[in-house]
Protein backbone atom coordinates (compact mmCIF):
# COMPACT_ATOMS: atom_id res chain seq x y z
CA UNK A 1 0.00 0.00 0.00
CA UNK A 2 1.05 3.45 -0.78
CA UNK A 3 3.35 4.82 2.39
CA UNK A 4 1.23 8.45 2.15
CA UNK A 5 -1.98 7.02 2.73
CA UNK A 6 -3.19 7.65 5.89
CA UNK A 7 -7.19 5.43 7.34
CA UNK A 8 -9.15 7.44 9.88
CA UNK A 9 -12.72 7.44 11.62
CA UNK A 10 -14.45 10.67 11.40
CA UNK A 11 -17.67 11.45 13.89
CA UNK A 12 -20.71 12.79 12.33
CA UNK A 13 -20.51 15.62 14.07
CA UNK A 14 -16.66 16.24 13.06
CA UNK A 15 -17.67 15.23 9.72
CA UNK A 16 -19.73 18.03 8.91
CA UNK A 17 -17.00 20.85 8.98
CA UNK A 18 -15.65 18.92 5.83
CA UNK A 19 -17.66 20.61 3.42
CA UNK A 20 -15.27 22.36 1.25
CA UNK A 21 -13.03 19.10 1.58
CA UNK A 22 -15.29 16.97 0.13
CA UNK A 23 -16.51 19.29 -2.21
CA UNK A 24 -12.48 19.45 -3.39
CA UNK A 25 -12.11 15.89 -3.56
CA UNK A 26 -15.39 15.87 -5.82
CA UNK A 27 -13.93 17.49 -8.42
CA UNK A 28 -11.18 15.29 -8.66
CA UNK A 29 -13.19 11.66 -7.78
CA UNK A 30 -13.36 8.53 -9.56
CA UNK A 31 -16.85 9.39 -9.34
CA UNK A 32 -18.62 12.03 -7.66
CA UNK A 33 -21.80 10.77 -5.41
CA UNK A 34 -23.73 13.31 -3.15
CA UNK A 35 -25.15 10.99 -0.84
CA UNK A 36 -21.63 10.43 0.66
CA UNK A 37 -21.53 13.88 1.28
CA UNK A 38 -21.63 15.62 4.89
CA UNK A 39 -24.99 17.46 3.56
CA UNK A 40 -26.53 13.64 3.00
CA UNK A 41 -24.81 12.21 6.84
CA UNK A 42 -25.65 15.59 8.49
CA UNK A 43 -29.28 15.11 7.32
CA UNK A 44 -29.12 11.52 7.97
CA UNK A 45 -28.94 12.29 11.55
CA UNK A 46 -33.03 12.53 11.98
CA UNK A 47 -33.05 9.28 11.08
CA UNK A 48 -29.93 7.16 12.21
CA UNK A 49 -28.24 7.26 15.52
CA UNK A 50 -24.71 8.88 15.31
CA UNK A 51 -22.99 5.92 17.03
CA UNK A 52 -24.55 4.06 13.94
CA UNK A 53 -22.58 5.35 11.39
CA UNK A 54 -19.01 4.56 10.39
CA UNK A 55 -17.46 7.30 7.99
CA UNK A 56 -13.76 5.79 6.82
CA UNK A 57 -11.79 8.48 5.14
CA UNK A 58 -8.61 8.17 3.64
CA UNK A 59 -5.67 11.07 3.75
CA UNK A 60 -3.20 11.62 1.05
CA UNK A 61 0.52 12.88 2.79
CA UNK A 62 1.40 15.17 0.24
CA UNK A 63 5.24 17.28 0.74
CA UNK A 64 5.51 19.17 3.09
CA UNK A 65 3.91 17.10 5.27
CA UNK A 66 0.56 19.01 3.94
CA UNK A 67 -2.93 16.15 3.69
CA UNK A 68 -5.75 16.29 1.32
CA UNK A 69 -8.95 14.19 1.60
CA UNK A 70 -8.29 10.93 -1.12
CA UNK A 71 -11.66 9.31 -0.09
CA UNK A 72 -14.72 9.00 2.09
CA UNK A 73 -17.35 6.47 2.82
CA UNK A 74 -20.13 6.47 5.19
CA UNK A 75 -21.28 3.80 6.72
CA UNK A 76 -24.31 2.25 8.78
CA UNK A 77 -24.13 -0.54 11.05
CA UNK A 78 -27.26 -2.55 10.99
CA UNK A 79 -28.59 -6.11 11.84
CA UNK A 80 -32.17 -6.43 11.15
CA UNK A 81 -34.12 -9.09 9.06
CA UNK A 82 -32.28 -7.88 5.77
CA UNK A 83 -28.94 -9.11 7.22
CA UNK A 84 -29.91 -11.87 8.67
CA UNK A 85 -29.93 -10.80 11.77
CA UNK A 86 -26.50 -10.06 11.43
CA UNK A 87 -24.12 -7.40 11.80
CA UNK A 88 -23.55 -5.28 8.54
CA UNK A 89 -22.25 -1.84 7.23
CA UNK A 90 -24.43 -0.70 4.56
CA UNK A 91 -24.24 2.26 2.18
CA UNK A 92 -25.45 4.32 1.82
CA UNK A 93 -26.94 5.70 4.91
CA UNK A 94 -30.65 5.59 3.75
CA UNK A 95 -30.80 3.51 0.97
CA UNK A 96 -34.63 3.82 0.60
CA UNK A 97 -34.37 7.16 -0.59
CA UNK A 98 -30.09 7.34 -2.00
CA UNK A 99 -28.92 6.49 -4.93
CA UNK A 100 -25.89 5.40 -5.07
CA UNK A 101 -23.73 2.92 -2.53
CA UNK A 102 -20.46 3.84 -4.62
CA UNK A 103 -17.57 5.94 -2.16
CA UNK A 104 -15.44 8.90 -3.37
CA UNK A 105 -12.45 8.16 -4.00
CA UNK A 106 -9.55 10.59 -5.85
CA UNK A 107 -8.74 9.37 -9.09
CA UNK A 108 -5.31 9.41 -9.06
CA UNK A 109 -5.03 7.13 -5.53
CA UNK A 110 -8.12 5.36 -6.41
CA UNK A 111 -6.66 1.38 -5.64
CA UNK A 112 -4.58 2.07 -3.17
CA UNK A 113 -7.71 4.73 -1.42
CA UNK A 114 -10.08 1.47 -2.00
CA UNK A 115 -7.85 -1.23 -0.59
CA UNK A 116 -6.69 1.02 2.18
CA UNK A 117 -10.22 1.21 3.35
CA UNK A 118 -10.91 -2.27 2.78
CA UNK A 119 -8.00 -2.93 5.00
CA UNK A 120 -9.06 -0.81 7.31
CA UNK A 121 -12.70 -2.53 8.09
CA UNK A 122 -11.29 -5.71 7.79
CA UNK A 123 -8.83 -4.83 10.73
CA UNK A 124 -11.09 -3.04 12.99
CA UNK A 125 -12.13 -5.36 16.09
CA UNK A 126 -15.14 -3.69 16.51
CA UNK A 127 -16.71 -3.22 12.89
CA UNK A 128 -18.82 -6.08 11.37
CA UNK A 129 -16.94 -8.01 8.52
CA UNK A 130 -20.01 -7.85 6.24
CA UNK A 131 -20.76 -4.54 3.95
CA UNK A 132 -23.82 -4.39 2.52
CA UNK A 133 -24.03 -2.45 -0.76
CA UNK A 134 -27.63 -2.66 -2.07
CA UNK A 135 -27.22 0.43 -4.79
CA UNK A 136 -24.21 -0.35 -6.27
CA UNK A 137 -23.25 0.42 -10.05
CA UNK A 138 -22.05 -3.36 -12.00
CA UNK A 139 -20.02 -1.37 -14.28
CA UNK A 140 -17.85 1.83 -14.25
CA UNK A 141 -14.68 2.72 -12.65
CA UNK A 142 -15.49 2.50 -8.88
CA UNK A 143 -17.10 -0.97 -9.05
CA UNK A 144 -13.57 -2.23 -11.50
CA UNK A 145 -11.74 -0.65 -8.42
CA UNK A 146 -13.61 -2.48 -5.68
CA UNK A 147 -13.67 -5.85 -7.18
CA UNK A 148 -9.47 -5.19 -7.22
CA UNK A 149 -9.91 -4.20 -3.67
CA UNK A 150 -11.48 -7.08 -2.71
CA UNK A 151 -9.59 -9.92 -4.55
CA UNK A 152 -6.57 -8.10 -3.05
CA UNK A 153 -7.74 -8.79 0.70
CA UNK A 154 -9.21 -11.50 -0.06
CA UNK A 155 -12.77 -10.65 0.21
CA UNK A 156 -15.84 -12.37 -1.48
CA UNK A 157 -18.38 -10.68 -3.55
CA UNK A 158 -22.10 -11.95 -3.57
CA UNK A 159 -24.47 -10.29 -6.34
CA UNK A 160 -28.04 -10.18 -5.93
CA UNK A 161 -30.74 -8.23 -8.05
CA UNK A 162 -30.09 -6.91 -11.10
CA UNK A 163 -31.45 -4.44 -13.04
CA UNK A 164 -30.56 -1.45 -15.12
CA UNK A 165 -30.81 2.07 -14.23
CA UNK A 166 -31.87 5.08 -16.36
CA UNK A 167 -28.96 7.82 -17.27
CA UNK A 168 -28.27 10.85 -19.09
CA UNK A 169 -25.14 10.94 -20.52
CA UNK A 170 -24.68 13.37 -23.26
CA UNK A 171 -22.50 13.11 -26.09
CA UNK A 172 -20.34 16.37 -27.30
CA UNK A 173 -22.22 17.17 -29.74
CA UNK A 174 -25.64 16.41 -28.67
CA UNK A 175 -28.91 18.92 -28.73
CA UNK A 176 -31.79 18.45 -27.09
CA UNK A 177 -33.40 17.23 -30.59
CA UNK A 178 -30.39 15.02 -31.06
CA UNK A 179 -30.33 13.70 -27.61
CA UNK A 180 -34.09 12.42 -27.16
CA UNK A 181 -33.72 11.07 -31.27
CA UNK A 182 -31.44 8.68 -30.29
CA UNK A 183 -32.82 7.91 -26.86
CA UNK A 184 -36.83 7.54 -27.91
CA UNK A 185 -35.88 5.95 -30.78
CA UNK A 186 -39.21 4.78 -32.89
CA UNK A 187 -40.73 6.30 -30.19
CA UNK A 188 -39.52 9.85 -30.57
CA UNK A 189 -42.83 11.02 -33.16
CA UNK A 190 -45.27 9.61 -29.73
CA UNK A 191 -43.64 10.80 -26.90
CA UNK A 192 -43.07 14.13 -28.25
CA UNK A 193 -46.90 14.38 -29.55
CA UNK A 194 -48.08 13.75 -26.15
CA UNK A 195 -46.09 16.29 -24.88
CA UNK A 196 -46.77 18.87 -26.90
CA UNK A 197 -50.51 18.24 -26.54
CA UNK A 198 -50.44 19.18 -22.90
CA UNK A 199 -50.55 22.57 -24.41
CA UNK A 200 -54.14 22.60 -25.41
CA UNK A 201 -55.36 22.14 -22.25
CA UNK A 202 -53.95 25.22 -21.55
CA UNK A 203 -50.46 27.89 -20.97
CA UNK A 204 -47.57 25.10 -20.59
CA UNK A 205 -44.43 26.24 -18.59
CA UNK A 206 -40.99 24.82 -17.05
CA UNK A 207 -39.55 26.85 -14.23
CA UNK A 208 -36.05 25.27 -12.74
CA UNK A 209 -34.49 26.84 -8.69
CA UNK A 210 -31.65 26.27 -7.83
CA UNK A 211 -30.30 26.93 -4.14
CA UNK A 212 -32.26 28.50 -1.77
CA UNK A 213 -34.98 29.42 -3.94
CA UNK A 214 -35.72 25.58 -4.62
CA UNK A 215 -35.78 25.07 -0.97
CA UNK A 216 -38.91 27.15 -0.80
CA UNK A 217 -40.74 24.93 -3.71
CA UNK A 218 -39.65 21.98 -1.43
CA UNK A 219 -42.99 22.67 0.27
CA UNK A 220 -44.82 22.69 -2.64
CA UNK A 221 -43.26 19.29 -4.04
CA UNK A 222 -44.24 17.50 -0.76
CA UNK A 223 -48.06 19.22 -1.15
CA UNK A 224 -48.15 17.36 -4.63
CA UNK A 225 -47.19 14.04 -3.87
CA UNK A 226 -49.29 14.05 -0.81
CA UNK A 227 -52.59 14.54 -3.05
CA UNK A 228 -52.26 11.56 -4.69
CA UNK A 229 -52.12 8.50 -4.43
CA UNK A 230 -49.16 8.20 -2.20
CA UNK A 231 -50.55 10.65 0.23
CA UNK A 232 -53.93 8.82 0.74
CA UNK A 233 -51.69 5.09 1.36
CA UNK A 234 -49.87 6.91 3.96
CA UNK A 235 -46.36 6.64 2.42
CA UNK A 236 -45.81 10.08 0.67
CA UNK A 237 -42.57 12.01 2.45
CA UNK A 238 -45.37 14.25 3.84
CA UNK A 239 -47.08 11.48 6.26
CA UNK A 240 -43.89 10.32 7.95
CA UNK A 241 -42.54 13.40 10.11
CA UNK A 242 -39.25 11.65 10.15
CA UNK A 243 -38.96 11.46 6.52
CA UNK A 244 -40.10 15.02 6.19
CA UNK A 245 -37.99 16.19 8.63
CA UNK A 246 -35.04 14.13 6.64
CA UNK A 247 -35.71 15.92 3.55
CA UNK A 248 -35.93 19.15 4.76
CA UNK A 249 -32.59 18.96 6.49
CA UNK A 250 -31.63 17.67 3.40
CA UNK A 251 -32.70 20.49 1.05
CA UNK A 252 -31.30 22.87 3.70
CA UNK A 253 -27.68 21.69 4.01
CA UNK A 254 -27.45 20.80 -0.22
CA UNK A 255 -28.88 24.48 -0.65
CA UNK A 256 -26.26 26.00 1.10
CA UNK A 257 -24.10 25.10 -1.39
CA UNK A 258 -25.75 25.23 -4.46
CA UNK A 259 -26.21 21.70 -4.95
CA UNK A 260 -29.82 21.87 -4.66
CA UNK A 261 -32.33 21.78 -7.43
CA UNK A 262 -35.97 21.41 -8.25
CA UNK A 263 -37.70 21.66 -11.71
CA UNK A 264 -41.50 21.98 -12.28
CA UNK A 265 -43.72 21.86 -15.59
CA UNK A 266 -46.32 23.77 -15.14
CA UNK A 267 -49.93 24.49 -16.28
CA UNK A 268 -51.47 27.95 -16.13
CA UNK A 269 -48.78 28.68 -13.61
CA UNK A 270 -49.86 25.33 -11.50
CA UNK A 271 -47.15 22.57 -11.15
CA UNK A 272 -48.18 19.51 -12.53
CA UNK A 273 -44.86 17.82 -12.27
CA UNK A 274 -41.94 18.16 -9.93
CA UNK A 275 -38.53 16.84 -9.33
CA UNK A 276 -36.05 16.95 -6.26
CA UNK A 277 -32.50 16.79 -7.60
CA UNK A 278 -28.89 17.18 -5.99
CA UNK A 279 -25.97 18.10 -7.20
CA UNK A 280 -22.00 17.12 -6.81
CA UNK A 281 -18.95 17.61 -9.22
CA UNK A 282 -21.19 17.78 -12.43
CA UNK A 283 -23.02 14.93 -11.66
CA UNK A 284 -27.24 15.16 -10.53
CA UNK A 285 -28.91 13.23 -9.18
CA UNK A 286 -32.53 12.24 -8.91
CA UNK A 287 -34.22 12.08 -5.82
CA UNK A 288 -37.88 12.47 -5.94
CA UNK A 289 -40.84 12.82 -8.61
CA UNK A 290 -44.56 14.08 -7.78
CA UNK A 291 -46.78 15.11 -10.49
CA UNK A 292 -50.38 15.59 -10.42
CA UNK A 293 -52.83 12.66 -10.69
CA UNK A 294 -55.64 14.68 -12.55
CA UNK A 295 -53.66 15.31 -15.26
CA UNK A 296 -52.23 11.57 -16.07
CA UNK A 297 -53.64 11.24 -19.27
CA UNK A 298 -50.66 14.10 -20.31
CA UNK A 299 -48.13 11.23 -18.76
CA UNK A 300 -46.60 14.32 -16.35
CA UNK A 301 -43.05 12.70 -15.02
CA UNK A 302 -42.35 11.47 -18.35
CA UNK A 303 -43.05 15.48 -19.61
CA UNK A 304 -41.33 16.97 -16.81
CA UNK A 305 -38.12 14.72 -17.67
CA UNK A 306 -38.43 15.92 -21.55
CA UNK A 307 -39.08 19.61 -20.43
CA UNK A 308 -35.80 18.99 -17.87
CA UNK A 309 -33.66 17.71 -20.87
CA UNK A 310 -34.37 20.63 -23.38
CA UNK A 311 -33.35 22.96 -20.45
CA UNK A 312 -30.17 21.01 -19.56
CA UNK A 313 -29.09 21.33 -23.55
CA UNK A 314 -30.13 25.23 -23.43
CA UNK A 315 -27.71 25.50 -20.99
CA UNK A 316 -24.81 22.99 -20.23
CA UNK A 317 -26.14 19.54 -19.49
CA UNK A 318 -24.76 17.03 -16.13
CA UNK A 319 -22.11 15.19 -17.42
CA UNK A 320 -24.42 12.33 -15.84
CA UNK A 321 -27.59 12.71 -14.59
CA UNK A 322 -28.59 9.26 -12.38
CA UNK A 323 -32.47 8.80 -12.29
CA UNK A 324 -31.97 6.97 -9.46
CA UNK A 325 -34.55 4.19 -10.09
CA UNK A 326 -35.08 1.32 -8.29
CA UNK A 327 -35.40 -2.35 -9.79
CA UNK A 328 -38.97 -1.93 -9.10
CA UNK A 329 -39.34 1.49 -10.87
CA UNK A 330 -40.76 1.61 -14.79
CA UNK A 331 -37.50 3.01 -16.56
CA UNK A 332 -40.23 4.13 -19.40
CA UNK A 333 -40.76 7.01 -17.08
CA UNK A 334 -37.77 8.42 -17.57
CA UNK A 335 -36.87 9.58 -21.48
CA UNK A 336 -32.78 9.11 -20.80
CA UNK A 337 -31.05 6.66 -22.99
CA UNK A 338 -28.35 5.77 -21.13
CA UNK A 339 -28.60 2.70 -18.77
CA UNK A 340 -26.46 1.19 -16.04
CA UNK A 341 -26.36 -2.05 -14.89
CA UNK A 342 -27.00 -2.07 -10.97
CA UNK A 343 -27.70 -4.72 -8.20
CA UNK A 344 -27.76 -5.27 -4.17
CA UNK A 345 -23.94 -6.53 -3.59
CA UNK A 346 -22.63 -8.52 -0.40
CA UNK A 347 -18.85 -8.07 0.78
CA UNK A 348 -17.56 -10.53 3.29
CA UNK A 349 -14.51 -9.13 4.22
CA UNK A 350 -11.28 -11.49 3.97
CA UNK A 351 -13.27 -14.18 4.08
CA UNK A 352 -14.88 -16.66 1.25
CA UNK A 353 -17.25 -18.84 2.51
CA UNK A 354 -21.17 -17.29 2.82
CA UNK A 355 -22.41 -16.05 5.98
CA UNK A 356 -26.27 -15.41 6.69
CA UNK A 357 -26.25 -11.67 4.99
CA UNK A 358 -25.90 -13.53 2.16
CA UNK A 359 -28.38 -16.32 2.69
CA UNK A 360 -30.53 -13.39 3.58
CA UNK A 361 -30.49 -11.40 0.39
CA UNK A 362 -31.07 -14.76 -1.47
CA UNK A 363 -34.26 -15.33 0.36
CA UNK A 364 -35.05 -12.48 -0.48
CA UNK A 365 -34.33 -12.26 -3.97
CA UNK A 366 -36.45 -15.48 -4.19
CA UNK A 367 -39.66 -13.98 -2.35
CA UNK A 368 -39.55 -11.15 -4.76
CA UNK A 369 -39.40 -13.31 -7.59
CA UNK A 370 -42.28 -15.64 -6.42
CA UNK A 371 -43.94 -12.26 -6.15
CA UNK A 372 -43.84 -11.43 -9.36
CA UNK A 373 -44.57 -14.72 -11.11
CA UNK A 374 -47.69 -14.48 -8.57
CA UNK A 375 -48.84 -10.85 -9.85
CA UNK A 376 -48.23 -12.15 -13.72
Amino acid sequence: MNPGIVVRRIRPADYAALGPAFTELSARALEPNPHMAPAAVTAALDLVEAGDIVIVAVWFNEALGSERLAGVWPLRRERDWRSGFAPVLCAPLLPLYEVSSIPVIDRDHAYDVMQAMLRHLLSAPDLPDTVALPLLPLEGPSHTVLTEACRVTGSRIALFERWHRPMLIPQTDDTAETYLRRALGSGYKKRMQQFRAISKHGAVGFQRRRGKAAREALERLLTLEAAGWKGKAGTAIASTPADAAYFRTLADRFAENDGLQIDALTLDGAPIAMGLLVESAGTRHFLKIAYDETHSRHSPGRALTIAMLQADFAGTPAAIFDSGAGDGVDSGTYVWGERREMGNVVIGLGRKRPALPEFAAAARQTLRRLRARMKR
